[in-house]
């Protein structure tokens, strides 16, 4: 389900992440998710201008991305999508690195992983806006996912240590119609 190419991703993703590739002065890897996942691997119809990640490897290459790619930036401007910095502003299961899968798209410095269908979904319960359940009903639905499979992963990678507990288990009592069995 993974596109293959470059080219495969939505207008303008592919010349803008083009672009940045060529102006890295050396390899850096993004953990990516949020919208630019669901519309780039799963077809959600919404169009989305930016591409949130969760980390960067190297650590050292932030600023070099930002600069080049990020809000307000050079390419930016011209294509009207960036690059945002998504740490902090989402809470995920423990192993979901683990669970990474490489986006190959034959760009020479600039590589992209992305999270994995069910940590999609989790990374999306601490907001729970309306465009979040919207996501959510439609990769579930698009992916036939698993609600037992996401609780399991919650149980295990983000019941332990999560504030405000009550209000997760609401919103997951809220997204399992949501859900195949």
């Amino acid at each position: 389900m993974l596109p293959r190419k470059l080219e495969n991703l939505p207008s303008p993703w592919p010349l803008f992440l083009k672009e940045v590739d060529q102006a890295l002065s050396a390899p850096a890897e993004l953990h990516c998710l949020g919208g630019f996942v669901l519309a780039s691997l799963y077809g959600m119809p919404r169009p989305t201008d930016d591409l949130d990640y969760i980390s960067i490897v190297p650590c050292g290459s932030f600023n070099e991305i930002e600069d080049l790619g990020g809000r307000g930036s050079k390419l930016c401007k011209k294509y009207k999508v960036f690059l945002q910095h998504a740490g902090g502003v989402v809470d995920l299961p423990e192993s979901h690195e683990e669970r990474l899968t490489p986006l190959d798209l034959g760009l020479q410095k600039l590589s992209l992983k992305v999270i994995e269908p069910y940590d999609l979904a989790l990374s999306k319960l601490t907001r729970n806006n309306p465009k979040d359940r919207e996501d959510i009903k439609f990769l579930a639905a698009k992916l036939q996912l698993s609600f037992k499979t996401l609780m399991e992963r919650f149980d295990a990678e983000m019941k332990p240590w999560l504030p405000n507990l009550e209000r997760h288990l609401a919103t997951l009592k809220l997204w399992q119609g949501y859900f195949s069995a």
